[in-house]
């Protein structure tokens, strides 16, 4: 069966107008998919918060118990020996002005982006390119640290940002399909848990709105809000 013709299967199965408990549709998403490569878990949100409001600003990070199953490519932005910690760590690239400049130049070619706090007069030039891409480093999201070893570990070991988009979404990849159902579930409780943790103190009303899943070629999957509020508690 083809890729279109599999999808539109699946999704005629979804049932549109009903709410499924998280662990209901996970059940059904992992049953769902059945391409050719290793699709990812994904989680998207529409919240009740103004995006335009910076006291109802979203924006966090978490360590994923079981990682994301992606390769995360790491550039440290340092001198003298942190950049020597951040290569032993692991990260791909590690220094200041060479990179300042390649980037200056149009090149992003990494996932994330961790600064020491002496660097940032200089990466701070680098606002226009990073900015647009969320690559820009900051202290809220943990990529401005002076332990640039313990940042380069969390990352690599599934530590992901999440942040409101314009429209007032969270998108997040939790994982990937082969994780199976129990390592996706916890991988989702503690994503969760940690978007609860974020509310902003200013937001009167409902703070989730809207929940979904779905894998990356998948049908989405409508979440009972309250059930998946209920599973990120245990």
């Amino acid at each position: 069966m083809s890729t279109s013709k599999r999808h539109s299967a699946n999704k005629a199965k979804v049932n549109r107008t009903g709410l499924y408990k998280l662990q209901d549709a996970l059940t059904e998403v992992l049953a769902q998919s059945g391409t050719k490569f290793d699709e990812s878990l994904d989680v998207q949100m529409l919240l009740g918060v103004d995006p335009k409001k910076a006291e109802q600003a979203v924006r966090a990070t978490v360590v994923l118990p079981n990682g994301t199953g992606k390769t995360v490519r790491v550039l440290v932005f340092a001198t003298g020996a942190d950049v020597d910690a951040a290569k032993a760590a692991g990260a791909e690239y590690a220094g200041l002005e060479e990179l300042v400049a390649k980037i200056q130049e149009g090149w992003t070619d990494f996932d994330v982006a961790i600064a020491t706090p002496a660097t940032m007069r200089e990466v701070g030039k680098l606002g226009k390119v990073l900015g647009p891409r969320g690559l820009m480093p900051t202290p809220k999201a943990g990529t401005v640290t002076a332990d640039v070893t313990t940042a380069v570990n969390e990352f690599k070991a599934g530590k992901v940002e999440f942040r409101l988009d314009k429209q007032a979404g969270l998108h997040c990849a939790v994982g990937k399909v082969s994780f199976g159902k129990e390592k996706l579930l916890e991988n989702i409780r503690t994503y969760l848990n940690a978007v609860l943790k974020a509310r902003p103190q200013a937001l009167k009303g409902a703070y989730i709105l809207k929940l979904a899943i779905s894998s990356t070629m998948g049908p989405g999957y409508r979440i009972d809000v309250a059930d998946a509020e209920r599973e990120a508690m245990l």
